[in-house]
């Protein structure tokens, strides 16, 4: 388990299962992929590490590196329109045609696209949320959807269970 404070080193194990946690927890749902990270931090899955990249991941894609992941799951709260608390596994090749909102300092897309350079597997899953806005609190169908993530990460296959858009 790691977050933006725990780096890893050289003597790192690789990891199979990376989350690449993808959000501002100042700016009410869009930090649902934070929220997925620190329940991973403290009540950690086998099998499966978290990377906090906060509201600059391309800052954190030298730590994902260095784990050496298999796949990658990028969670991070999305304008798919939809109702809050959907969630949907977006194809990383669809991100830029979508126009998916963001709050983070590039473009998503940049950031998946460097992760295929040396993951394998790299997965997007989107969050529906109901308010960006800052210091409001997260709304419950969003916490309610990072647990349901949560709970299937034992498990994962695939798209996880979840839609595909």
């Amino acid at each position: 388990m790691t977050s933006a404070a725990t780096t890893p080193t050289d003597t790192t194990p690789k990891a199979r299962n990376l989350i690449l946690a993808v959000g501002n927890t100042m700016m009410g749902d869009d930090g649902a992929g934070p929220l997925l990270a620190e329940m991973l931090e403290q009540n950690p899955i086998d099998g499966w590490v978290a990377v906090d990249g906060g509201s600059a991941p391309e800052n954190a894609v030298h730590t994902v590196r260095q784990y050496q992941p298999e796949r990658v799951l990028v969670v991070d709260a999305a304008e798919i329109a939809l109702e809050a608390g959907s969630i949907r596994v977006i194809d990383p090749d669809s991100i830029a045609e979508m126009f998916i909102m963001s709050t983070h300092s590039l473009p998503l897309n940049f950031v998946i696209d460097e992760l295929k350079t040396f993951v394998p597997d790299v997965i997007f899953v989107g969050i529906q949320p109901a308010i960006v806005a800052f210091s409001f609190p997260m709304t419950e169908m969003v916490t309610d959807a990072v647990k349901k993530v949560y709970d299937a990460l034992p498990e994962w296959e695939g798209n996880g269970g979840f839609e595909v858009v």
